[in-house]
């Protein structure tokens, strides 16, 4: 049966031999590409690197898209999964505490205040499951809707809505923890 969405026309036309046809979807979904893979890896290199990489992937693997979703979800789902991959295998380091430079300003006391709470909540993060931290990343640090964050990882809005909401009470009980011990080393 025959399609008559634009973009299945393309995909028909690229699955058919006329590979060039395949820079028409490109040039539709770049930006947007890009865009969500520089939200999750903050790094304008990486950013592009993984759509290009996404492209790629989507471009060899075009046979097995579904039609009955729409194609920029399928492709936004491999941008997300290729820029999360390329987030674990670039994970950043962290420099000791001796190596660091602090130098003193008006406004130290509440910069020192402001590390202490970005280092406790990186560790009650990193203590979370993947799927809690890419739900609490995409909604509170990446601000997606819960409409995107479905569209992105293949779940119901609903689900999306609960598993942020589970997430962030699985973040409050690390961070418990995590400053209670703290406060026990004092």
């Amino acid at each position: 049966m025959a399609s008559s969405n634009p973009e299945h026309l393309i995909i028909d036309r690229i699955l058919a031999g006329e590979a060039g046809a395949y820079a028409e979807l490109v040039n539709k979904h770049k930006s947007y590409a890009f865009t969500l893979a520089m939200k999750i890896l903050q790094n304008r290199g990486e950013a592009e690197e993984a759509a290009q990489d996404a492209f790629i992937k989507a471009y060899h693997h075009l046979n097995t898209f579904n039609r009955d979703a729409k194609f920029s979800t399928w492709l936004y789902r491999i941008v997300f999964n290729t820029a999360i991959s390329y987030k674990r295998k670039h994970r950043q380091t962290f420099q000791s505490i001796e190596h660091t430079v602090l130098e003193y300003s008006p406004d130290a006391e509440g910069s020192l205040e402001r590390m202490d709470k970005r280092k406790y909540l990186a560790l009650a993060m990193a203590k979370l499951n993947e799927a809690d931290r890419t739900a609490l990343t995409l909604f509170y640090l990446n601000e997606f809707s819960l409409e995107e964050i479905a569209d992105i990882t293949g779940l119901e809005a609903n689900t999306a809505k609960v598993r942020i909401h589970r997430a962030r009470l699985r973040l409050a009980d690390e961070l418990k923890l995590i400053l209670n011990q703290e406060a026990l080393t004092l």
